[in-house]
């Protein structure tokens, strides 16, 4: 088996607290290598440790935009087995900048901006000013450490563009999860970033044409791990050596091989990461 990379999961999260160990050694043994990425300060902290554990395992940290307030995400619309509370936090440069220290963390993520779970009664623009100024101290602190992003958007593209201009990256990461047009796609490629993309692009055939229309060289794959399982493991927890079905799935819409689509994404990951293996 081709080696692969899992650009995006959380195998350190709760949904693994009795198997962690036994998914990693998993994956691994099928060539997958990957990055677990962090959403809070707990989480952040936890993914390094995994990371530091094992050959094989990097760690990006940061603060997800849905943890810049509390809210109840319902598991359906984020392909969990259960909905996820969040609590609200500051993004602390230098509770990261520590943490960054590790030679293991390779990203700052899983951050950026999120407007589609906002409820009703809540003071959106605040909200919307909190992730973009939490936003931004993150773009300062990866600007001043060198290190990429990888970034988690939702219904909040144009006002992601919009800070980017205003506060350009030195290196740019991945646009994760990415479900939108290829135009949309190409407006973040030009920017420098790559455009990671999981098991949603197993769902159906609408995500046919954006696949197509992606060069090889602007693609990293991704599992989102334990949400958002590809068609095989719908309705079940993720793990990281799904992230085969991904690359499996870019091949048939590309009508290429699956070593191609392997050797490509994985050079990506290593080029955007600034990983070895």
């Amino acid at each position: 088996m081709k080696e692969l990379v899992d650009t995006h999961c959380h195998v350190h999260f709760n949904a693994y607290k009795q198997d962690m160990d036994e998914v990693i050694k998993r994956s691994l043994a099928e060539n997958v290598f990957m990055i677990t990425v962090g959403t809070q300060t707990n989480t952040s902290k936890k993914a390094v440790e995994v990371a530091e554990k094992y050959d094989g395992i990097w760690a990006a940290i940061g603060l997800h935009p849905c943890h810049t307030q509390e809210q109840e995400l319902d598991a359906n619309e984020i392909g969990a087995e259960e909905n996820v509370h969040t609590r609200s936090e500051e993004f602390d440069v230098d509770f990261y900048r520590d943490l960054a220290k590790s030679p293991k963390v390779v990203a700052f993520g899983e951050v950026g901006l999120d407007y589609h779970h906002f409820a009703e009664g809540d003071d959106i623009e605040t909200l919307k000013n909190k992730q973009k100024e939490s936003f931004i101290r993150v773009i300062n602190l990866a600007n001043e450490l060198e290190k990429p992003l990888i970034i988690h958007c939702w219904d909040a593209h144009d006002d992601l563009l919009e800070v980017f201009k205003n506060n350009p990256v030195k290196k740019a990461g991945v646009i994760h999860g990415f479900a939108r047009s290829y135009k949309t796609a190409k407006k973040f490629i030009d920017l420098g970033f790559k455009i990671g993309l999981n098991g949603v692009i197993t769902y159906s055939d609408g995500y046919g044409r954006l696949v197509r229309d992606l060069s090889l060289e602007d693609i990293v794959i991704e599992t989102d791990a334990p949400y958002i399982s590809p068609g095989l493991h719908r309705g079940k927890r993720n793990e990281p050596s799904y992230v085969i079905e991904v690359a499996k799935r870019i091949a048939e819409l590309k009508e290429i091989s699956f070593d191609e689509v392997a050797k490509a994404t994985t050079e990506n990951a290593k080029k955007v990461f600034g990983i070895n293996f």
